[in-house]
């Protein structure tokens, strides 16, 4: 019977909702003005009018999904190795 790991859930939704958070902080603040128009670079300008730094959360987004999909694949392989051998030192 293999038991659920609770440790790996947690940190994904914990990276996603940090994830989530910045991504909805840069809207507000973009949205209000809060950012001083001289003190952010113009490219950063550029991507706003154009639309494209949904494109830049999304690939952020993707990468850091894939990372924690990975962590959680390493950390079962991890855990299946570690039964092993601890079956194998009681025999």
């Amino acid at each position: 019977m293999k038991i659920f790991n609770y440790k790996n859930t947690i940190l994904s939704l914990i990276l996603l909702l940090s994830s989530i958070i910045t991504a909805s902080a840069a809207a507000i603040a973009d949205s209000t003005h809060l950012i001083n128009a001289a003190a952010t670079p113009e490219m950063a300008d550029t991507m706003r009018s154009d639309g494209k730094i949904w494109v830049v959360v999304a690939v952020i987004t993707t990468i850091l999904i894939g990372l924690i999909i990975y962590l959680i694949t390493v950390d079962r392989k991890i855990s299946s190795i570690e039964k092993k051998l601890d079956s194998s030192k009681k025999q």
